[in-house]
C-alpha cells in the first residue's frame, strides 16, 4: 500500500488514548478530606474524580455527537489538527484534517471501521475513497480522540485528582488532573462496567501500546467535558494533544458520502498498478525499438 495514501486516508484515526483503571477516589483520607486542590467536606464529595468522571461519561454517551477541535504535536515536532464532528459507539468523525506540511486540507469521514477520504483529484468521476480498517473480520484497533473515549480512559482511575474550579476558553468548569502508567491504563475494575463489554474490551486493546499518559480534564457545569489536554507516550515517542468539545447532542449525526461518489481503496490501488504496468510495457517497447535500430537499449 502506498504510504502517503495510508497516511492521508487514516490521518484522523491514529492515535491517543482510551484508558481504564482503579476504583478508589484519589487522595481521600480517613477524615473525609480530599487530595491536593480538592477541597474538604461537601465540596470534595461533589467533585470526587471517580464519580465526576462516571457521571460525565454516562451523560456524554447519551449525547452521541459533539463538535470537536483538536491539535496534536508528535515527538518529531510535526503538528496536525482536526476540526468537525466526533461521534462514539461506533467511533466516528466528519473532520477537516491539516498535517502542517502545507498540503491541501483533507476531509475525512469515519463510521465504525469504514473511512472515507476526499481525494484531491476525482477518479472515474468519483471524489471519495473508501477504506475498511477491519482486519480478518476483527474491528480495527484505534483511538478516536472523542470525548466519550477520553472519559472512558479515566473511569475509576484512583490517581485522578480534583484541581479546582477554573474558567477555560470562557467556560466555567471543574479541573481534574492525573498521570498514569501502562499498568494503570490496562487494569479494569467495577467502575468500567458502565461500558458495554465490547467497548470495554476495545478500550483495553487500544491502550496496550501506551506506556504513559498524562491528562488535564475540564468538565463544565452541564456535566460535559469541554477540554482535554493530554500527553501520550508509546515506543515511538510522546504526542501532546489539546482537544476541545462543544454542542453535545446538537451536532448533526455523521453520514457517509453519496454512494455514487465513492470508489474503494482497492480500486484506487488497481488504477495505480495498471498505470505502472502500462509504463513497464511502454519501456519494453521503446527498448525493443532502439535495439532493432542498432542502438543501445534502455535496459542493459
Amino acid at each position: 500500500m502506498n504510504k502517503a495514501v495510508r497516511i492521508r486516508a487514516g490521518a484522523a484515526i491514529a492515535g491517543t488514548a482510551l484508558l481504564v483503571g482503579g476504583l478508589t477516589a484519589c487522595g481521600a483520607g480517613a477524615d473525609g478530606s480530599g487530595g491536593a486542590g480538592g477541597g474538604k467536606g461537601a465540596d470534595a464529595k461533589a467533585h470526587d474524580p471517580v464519580e465526576a468522571v462516571k457521571a460525565s461519561y454516562l451523560k456524554t454517551v447519551a449525547a452521541k455527537f459533539a463538535k470537536a477541535e483538536l491539535s496534536s504535536v508528535e515527538s518529531d515536532g510535526k503538528t496536525s489538527t482536526q476540526s468537525g464532528t466526533k461521534g462514539w459507539y461506533p467511533a466516528a468523525h466528519d473532520a477537516v484534517l491539516k498535517d502542517g506540511s502545507g498540503k491541501p486540507d483533507t476531509r475525512s469521514i469515519m463510521i465504525g471501521d469504514t473511512v472515507y477520504t476526499q481525494m484531491d483529484k476525482p477518479l472515474e468521476g468519483k471524489t471519495w475513497m473508501k477504506m475498511d480498517l477491519a482486519k480478518d473480520g476483527k474491528p480495527g484497533v484505534r483511538l478516536n480522540e472523542d470525548p466519550a473515549e477520553y472519559l472512558a480512559m479515566l473511569l475509576g482511575q484512583a490517581k485522578l485528582t480534583h484541581v479546582g474550579a477554573e474558567t477555560t476558553d470562557g467556560i466555567d468548569a471543574q479541573h481534574y488532573k492525573g498521570s498514569f502508567t501502562n499498568a494503570d491504563l490496562i487494569t479494569a475494575d467495577e467502575s468500567t462496567k458502565v461500558m458495554e463489554e465490547k467497548n470495554r474490551q476495545h478500550l483495553r486493546d487500544s491502550v496496550k501500546p501506551v506506556l504513559a499518559f498524562e491528562v488535564d480534564l475540564w468538565i463544565g457545569k452541564d456535566g460535559y467535558p469541554v477540554r482535554v489536554d493530554s500527553s501520550s507516550t508509546d515506543k515511538k515517542g510522546t504526542t501532546k494533544t489539546t482537544a476541545k468539545f462543544s454542542e453535545f447532542g446538537k451536532a448533526a449525526p455523521i453520514q457517509p458520502p453519496p454512494a455514487d461518489q465513492v470508489v474503494t481503496f482497492d480500486d484506487v490501488m488497481k488504477g495505480v498498478d495498471d498505470k505502472l504496468d502500462q509504463a513497464d510495457k511502454d519501456l519494453e517497447e521503446a527498448d525493443k525499438t532502439l535495439r532493432d535500430a542498432g542502438l543501445p537499449g534502455l535496459r542493459r
